[in-house]
């Protein structure tokens, strides 16, 4: 377990090991997530973008909802001139 000291101004220094681990560079974006009594950093980076791609999969596309929803409001004649 790694430990680092948060300063006066609220900042925090990662851990090298732990930055290289995980890809943390300069402007790497953080959510800190509440659970319970614990606090969980969670870096965005383009490995964690992947790893919860396709998280929220459904059977139909969210394109083919639009369209049937548009044709059964008789949205999708398009108008030319005024």
């Amino acid at each position: 377990m790694e430990t680092a000291y948060v300063t006066t101004k609220g900042r925090l220094v990662i851990p090298a090991r732990i930055r290289r681990k995980f890809g943390i560079k300069p402007g790497t974006k953080v959510c800190f997530i509440e659970r319970g009594n614990e606090i969980v950093f969670q870096p965005i980076t383009k490995a964690y973008i992947r790893s919860v791609c396709g998280i929220l999969k459904s059977r139909t596309s969210v394109t083919e909802e639009l369209l049937r929803e548009r044709r059964k409001d008789g949205s999708m004649g398009f108008r030319v001139g005024s």
